[in-house]
C-alpha cells in the first residue's frame, strides 16, 4: 500500500475518531461550563461566600477523576469499552442531577465527586485507540485533543449565558443533558472495534510507562496545565466582573472575543508545529509563553482591558498544549503500552483539576488573585525546566 494511502483514514477510522472527539467534546464541556461563572454564581448559595468551598467544590471532580481512572481503564479491558463508557456516562448525568437539585455548595460538591466517579477518559483513549492503525493514530489523538480545548472554548461564552437565562440550577440541568448526548453517541454512533492483543502487555510490565523519563514529564505538564486553568478560574471571573462592572451573565462580553482572538492565533501554531514535526520546539515556547502571561497578570489585575489581553495569551498557549501532549503521549509511549500511558496521563490531568481547584480557593482566601497568579506563574517555571530535557522524536 503506498505511504500517502496509509496516512489517510479509512472511513470507520474517521466515524471513530469524529464520533470519539465529539463524546469527549460533550463530556468536558459538561465540566468546563462549570469555571467561569461558579465563584460569582455561587455566592447566592449557603457557602457560596467561602472561596475554599467554592475551589474545593470545582475541585472536587477531578479527584475522584484521579483516584478511578486507572481501574475504570483496567475494566475497558476486561469488559469492552463502550460498557464501562456508558457506566462513566450514566454517572455523570447522576451527578450533574446532584448538582442541580443542591441547596448549597456542600452538595454540590458531593455532585460534583459524583460526577468525577465516571472517569471514561482512559477509556475512551483506549476505544480510540482500538479503532486506528498505528499510522494514523496520532491525527485521531491529536483530534481529542483538540475536541477538549474546543469544549473549553465554548463553555467560556455558553456558561455566562446559561447562568443569565436559567441560573445555576440551568447550568446543571444543561450539563445533565450533555451528559445523556454522550451517552447516546457512545451507544448508537461509535462502532466497536477489535481490542489489541497489546492491551495484556501493559499489566505485566507497567514499569515501562511509570518510569519513562519523556511520559513523566509529560504527565507533570498536563497537570500542571490543568492546576493553572482552574486555579485562574477560581479568581478571574470574579476580577472580570468587578473591573469591568459585569454581572455573571454579561462575562461572556468579555470570553467571545477572547476566544475568537486566540483561536485565530493558535491554529497557524499548531499548523506549522504538525508541518515541521517540531513538537519539542513548539511545547517549551508554548510553555515559555505562558509564564511571561502568568507572571504579568499581578500587574494586570487592576486594568480590565490588559488583563483581557493576558487571558487571551493564557487560551493560545492553552489551546496550543491541549492538542499538543496528548499527541506527543502517543509518540513516545512504548507501543504496546499506549493504553496504559494514556491512562496515567488522564490521572495526571484530574489530579491538576482537583489540585487547582482546592490550591486555587485556598491560595485566593488567604492571600488574593495576585497570590494565585504568581504560584501557578511559579509552578510553570517548573514545568518548563522539568519538560526542557526531553528528547526529540525520532
Amino acid at each position: 500500500m503506498p505511504d500517502h494511502v496509509k496516512l489517510q483514514l479509512t472511513s470507520s477510522e474517521r466515524r471513530a475518531s469524529i464520533a470519539l472527539a465529539g463524546l469527549f467534546a460533550c463530556r468536558m464541556l459538561g465540566l468546563f461550563l462549570l469555571l467561569p461563572v461558579f465563584t460569582v454564581a455561587a455566592k447566592g448559595l449557603p457557602g457560596g461566600d467561602s472561596p475554599a468551598r467554592v475551589g474545593l467544590a470545582m475541585g472536587m471532580y477531578g479527584l475522584t477523576q484521579a483516584i478511578l481512572q486507572i481501574p475504570f481503564g483496567l475494566a475497558s479491558d476486561r469488559w469492552g469499552r463502550r460498557p464501562v463508557v456508558l457506566l462513566g456516562l450514566t454517572l455523570f448525568v447522576i451527578g450533574s442531577v446532584v448538582c442541580a437539585l443542591s441547596p448549597d455548595v456542600f452538595w454540590i460538591t458531593i455532585g460534583r465527586a459524583i460526577q468525577g466517579a465516571g472517569a471514561i477518559s482512559a477509556a475512551i483513549t483506549a476505544w480510540l485507540a482500538d479503532a486506528t492503525r498505528d499510522e494514523v493514530r496520532t491525527r485521531a489523538m491529536a483530534m481529542v485533543g483538540g475536541s477538549i480545548g474546543l469544549s473549553f472554548a465554548v463553555s467560556l461564552v455558553a456558561a455566562p449565558l446559561l447562568v443569565g437565562w436559567w441560573g445555576l440550577t440551568g447550568l446543571f440541568w444543561t450539563i445533565a443533558c450533555l451528559g445523556l448526548a454522550a451517552l447516546a453517541v457512545a451507544r448508537w454512533v461509535v462502532p466497536l472495534a477489535p481490542r489489541s492483543d497489546d492491551r495484556g502487555m501493559a499489566g505485566r510490565r507497567p514499569s515501562a510507562v511509570l518510569l519513562h523519563p519523556d511520559l513523566l514529564r509529560l504527565n507533570f505538564g498536563v497537570f500542571c496545565l490543568h492546576l493553572t486553568q482552574v486555579s485562574l478560574f477560581v479568581v478571574v471571573p470574579a476580577l472580570l466582573a468587578r473591573l469591568g462592572g459585569l454581572d455573571a451573565h454579561d462575562l461572556w462580553k468579555v470570553y467571545l472575543p477572547v476566544i475568537l482572538i486566540s483561536f485565530v492565533l493558535m491554529v497557524p501554531a499548531v499548523f506549522v508545529t504538525e508541518k515541521r514535526r517540531a513538537h519539542r520546539g513548539a511545547l517549551r515556547a508554548a510553555v515559555a509563553f505562558l509564564i511571561v502571561v502568568l507572571a504579568a497578570m499581578p500587574w494586570a489585575s487592576h486594568n480590565f482591558y490588559t488583563l483581557m489581553a493576558l487571558l487571551t495569551g493564557f487560551f493560545v498557549a492553552f489551546n496550543i498544549l491541549e492538542a499538543l501532549q496528548p499527541s506527543l503521549v502517543s509518540r513516545v509511549a512504548p507501543r504496546e503500552y499506549k493504553g496504559l500511558a494514556l491512562g496515567f496521563y488522564n490521572t495526571s490531568q484530574a489530579a491538576g483539576l482537583f489540585c487547582g481547584g482546592a490550591l486555587g480557593g485556598v491560595l485566593a482566601a488567604h492571600v488574593g488573585a495576585s497570590g494565585v497568579f504568581v504560584a501557578v506563574a511559579c509552578l510553570a517555571l517548573v514545568w518548563l525546566a522539568v519538560g526542557w530535557a526531553m528528547k526529540p522524536l525520532a
